[in-house]
Parts: C-alpha cells; structure tokens; sequence
C-alpha cells in the first residue's frame, strides 16, 4: 500500500524558514515524479515544485524559485521543500504527491497524495 505522509509543518512568523518532509513507502519510487502543492483556504490547489526521483531534475513554479528547494533522500525514501524567507501568503496546507506522467503545474497523471501539512505564517 502506497503512503505519502507528510510533516514539518508549523506556526512560524514572517522571515523565517521551514523544512517541509514527505515520507514514502509502499513501492519504489524511482521512476516517479514527485510533487508538492499547496492549497490556501478559499483558493485553488496551487503547484509548488516538483522532482523526478531518479533523475533529481527538479521544476518550479516561478514564483517559488529562489525561496523554496525541493530534494530527495533515496535511502530515507523522502522528499523535502526547504523553505526560506516565508510569508503570510505562504499559509496552507502543503501535500506531497506522487504520479509517473504527470503534468507540469497541474496536479493531473499524480496518483498519489498524502493528507497534508499545514503552514501557518503570522506577519
């Protein structure tokens, strides 16, 4: 039974940084790409990064890059979002995902999620 469980969400305050964890289990992931999202209340799901898990090629979603990196550990099996500089625009709950065609900045071809992880960011 495939898992995504995420963590290392929080209360944080504006400036500071948060390490985000996705652990997989279940089957091999190496020919998955991996994804996090994030879905604000009252917003849409909005994509965040993404990584293919054999390669390490990562994607961003432009307004993220320079603040948020997306990683992976093959012997933990997890996937990480570092991120830097938060802001109150940052709240959410953050997923994980994980799918083996999946679209760019959509959250179509991803087959699994995890529950999420919320995000609080106070100004």
């Amino acid at each position: 039974q495939v898992q995504l469980v995420e963590s290392g969400g929080g209360l944080v305050q504006a400036g500071d940084s948060l390490r985000l964890f996705c652990a997989a289990s279940g089957r091999a992931f190496s020919s998955y790409t991996m994804g996090w999202f994030r879905q604000a209340p009252g917003k849409e799901r909005e994509f965040v990064a993404r990584i293919n898990w054999g390669s390490g090629r990562t994607y961003y979603k432009d307004s993220m890059k320079g603040r948020f990196t997306i990683s992976r550990d093959n012997v933990k099996n997890t996937v990480y979002l570092q991120m830097n500089s938060l802001t109150p625009e940052d709240t959410a709950v953050y997923y994980c995902a994980a799918g083996l065609s999946v679209a760019t900045m959509t959250g179509i071809g991803y087959d699994y999620w995890g529950q999420g992880t919320q995000v609080t960011v106070s100004s």
